[in-house]
């Protein structure tokens, strides 16, 4: 039984998930107290619990703990069941941080898997489904396996009702990967997503993106959803270059303006674009623990965040691997 304290490090989910993952993938039992000891509200929130209701399915574990509110969960697994899978997370909590949790047990499973999310699909403090298809997967796929993400239908605070489907095609081993130049840069654009709130939105924050990251019209896009989906507004920013693609997102919040959700989002890109690494904080971040089962890898990336050192601590506790992370000329240097 690993005993795992939730309030170190960053004292979030991410923990949680990292060590449910971990655990199927493994077979090792945990514990964990202070689940999110360092958030306003402790405890397991809805698409926490679902995610652990997720592993529990998939794996046919045994768990104590799994009600909202719940600072203490222990979970012993049993084996991966690939197939096809449901989940409700019942509010608008992430999808896509459910995904992630149950994901990397199905990479290497014995049989493709289907699953079907609904939730939240682009939350602040999560990152948006265009970020998994755009940046994360597509990274994921050049270790072995394959990979679909469908958006069926958008969700945001506070309706939800957004919907996911994911398709896994395993492989018998995640190869090694390497990023460590980000390559030629490809093209640029930024696409503001508008439901139920005035068009105008979208347009103000459009404007400081084309103005800030000196685009033209060509490169920004309203995408207009239908209202029956709202309130809601997210702005992303994709980068492609010729080995790796980013995503920088702002969520638009009540009382936050447009010109600041939309600044926010550019000074994310800008401070990447402004470096010379391969991967921003939180695709390095996320690339730690598919590196860490298969078959190791490196990186370049910004300075790292606290997320990033409580992965690696989580990673250590379940795979006894070491993760280094060397401060070089402009960037940082991640070994896997």
């Amino acid at each position: 039984m690993i005993e795992i304290d939730g309030s170190e490090g960053e004292g979030g989910g991410q923990m949680l998930r990292s060590a449910l993952s971990l655990s199927m993938c493994t077979n090792r039992s945990f514990r964990m107290a202070n689940i999110r000891a360092k958030r306003e509200k402790p405890g397991l929130m809805r698409q926490h619990l679902t995610a652990v209701r997720a592993a529990t399915e998939i794996c046919g574990a045994t768990v104590t703990g799994d009600a909202v509110g719940s600072c203490d969960i222990t979970f012993r697994p049993g084996p991966v069941r690939p197939g096809s899978y449901g989940f409700s997370i019942g509010t608008a909590g992430s999808c896509t941080l459910v995904l992630q949790t149950i994901l990397p047990p199905l990479l290497t499973a014995s049989a493709p898997s289907q699953i079907r999310i609904s939730g939240g699909t682009h939350n602040k403090a999560s990152p948006p489904v265009d970020f998994l298809q755009r940046a994360y997967l597509p990274l994921v796929e050049r270790m072995g396996p394959q990979i679909s993400l469908e958006l069926v239908r958008h969700g945001f605070y506070p309706r939800g009702g957004g919907e996911i489907l994911a398709s896994v095609k395993p492989c018998k081993q995640l190869s090694r990967l390497s990023l460590m130049e980000r390559g030629g840069r490809r093209t640029g654009y930024a696409e503001a997503y508008i439901a139920g709130i005035p068009l105008h939105v979208a347009s103000r924050e459009l404007e400081i993106v084309g103005k800030m990251l000196n685009w033209p019209g060509e490169q920004l896009h309203v995408r207009g959803l239908p209202g029956d989906v709202g309130p809601g507004n997210a702005l992303t920013i994709t980068v492609e270059h010729d080995s790796v693609t980013e995503v920088f997102t702002g969520f638009g919040e009540k009382g936050v303006s447009a010109e600041t959700v939309a600044k926010g989002a550019v000074d994310r890109a800008r401070s990447y674009l402004a470096s010379s690494a391969a991967v921003g904080p939180y695709l390095a971040d996320q690339l730690l623990l598919p590196m860490a089962l298969g078959g190791g890898g490196e990186f370049s990336t910004v300075p790292v965040t606290k997320h990033f050192t409580s992965h690696v601590a989580i990673i250590r506790a379940f795979l006894g691997r070491d993760i280094t992370a060397t401060q070089c000329d402009g960037f940082v240097h991640a070994r896997v």
